[in-house]
């Protein structure tokens, strides 16, 4: 049995090598195709099964299971498309003969619309941000994440990054004469994204702490190649860094923090772009959508937001 799981190790190993040259596959990504296959593995294991050997009814009783141990739709249906893009890809590869996985029939599931914090929700975040940066009584370190996290807010919402891209954002994008900035997105693509005043204004200050940080600690300020540097293995604050201090941000605002995420930051970028006018094609390629039914889904919150209105404060609405 050792033999068979390292079989599906090697193999696992092999497609993941697969995707990252063929398909530019980034780490996050990496990792949820790693999760879902050891997952998939690890049952195939208990039934004295491998990615070689299992057959269709093998893998809808791995689904099943999946619905047993509670998981959500949402859940299934990304480790049921692991499970077809492995398996087509050792059919292509001729370590199988067959495709046990192209039969097999997800769970329906309606795509449910995204949260979207209003515009003085989101002002409220700015504001709040801003103000902790100033507090008095601070040490410096305390002063510089507070500037840090100012900086990162006026970014997200100025640009509608994905927390990825904005936590790896190199320290060239805050040069003072940059209008746009060259963001490495999903698949390694690259797309340029415009810079308002306000977020240049927020990196130069947040720089001007950094610098000053380091010159009491007698650090070279050029130590790091990264906009927002730390000292863990990526060399860059991390994306559940940032997300642990929005939501302390938010619940200091009055916000409740389960409502607020970096992600839905990027949400009310998009939502609130559309709500005033935006057109759709120049959104998708804002958020490096590959597909613009992926950015088709906002409009569906200016929709639900139009039909309130009307709802509310039509004068017939009542009658």
């Amino acid at each position: 049995m050792a033999s068979d799981k390292s079989s599906d190790i090697r193999l696992t190993a092999l497609f993941l090598d697969m995707l990252a040259a063929e398909q530019g596959a980034g780490v996050n990504t990496l990792d949820a195709y790693r999760g879902d296959l050891e997952d998939l593995s690890g049952f195939l294991a208990r039934h004295k099964s491998t990615f070689q050997t299992a057959d269709t009814q093998m893998l809808r009783d791995y689904l099943g299971d999946l619905d047993d141990r509670g998981f959500k739709s949402s859940s299934v249906a990304r480790k049921l498309s692991s499970t077809r893009h492995l398996f087509r890809f050792l059919l292509s590869e001729r370590v199988r003969a067959d495709d046990p996985a192209a039969i097999l029939s997800g769970p329906k599931r309606g795509r449910a619309l995204p949260k979207v914090l209003s515009i003085a929700d989101v002002d409220r975040l700015l504001t709040q941000a801003k103000t902790s940066s100033e507090l008095p009584e601070q040490s410096p370190l305390q002063k510089l994440r507070a500037i840090r996290l100012s900086c990162l807010l006026e970014i997200l919402y100025a640009t509608g990054l994905r927390v990825s891209e904005l936590v790896a954002l190199p320290l060239s994008a805050a040069r003072r004469d940059a209008r746009m900035i060259v963001v490495r997105g999903k698949g390694n693509k690259e797309r340029l994204v415009p810079l308002n005043e306000t977020s240049k204004q927020a990196m130069a200050d947040y720089l001007a702490a950094l610098e000053a940080t380091h010159r009491e600690q007698k650090k070279s300020s050029t130590a790091s190649k990264w906009l927002f540097p730390s000292s863990g293995e990526s060399g860059h604050l991390t994306r559940q860094h940032f997300a642990r201090d929005l939501k302390e941000l938010a619940a200091v605002a009055g916000i409740a923090p389960r409502l607020v995420s970096p992600h839905v930051l990027r949400h009310a970028f998009a939502s609130h772009l559309l709500h005033n006018g935006a057109d759709l094609r120049i959104v998708q390629t804002l958020l490096g959508h590959t597909d613009i039914s992926t950015t088709q889904i906002y409009t569906h919150i200016v929709e639900e937001r139009l039909k309130s209105l009307v709802r509310d404060l039509h004068p017939l609405a009542d009658k």
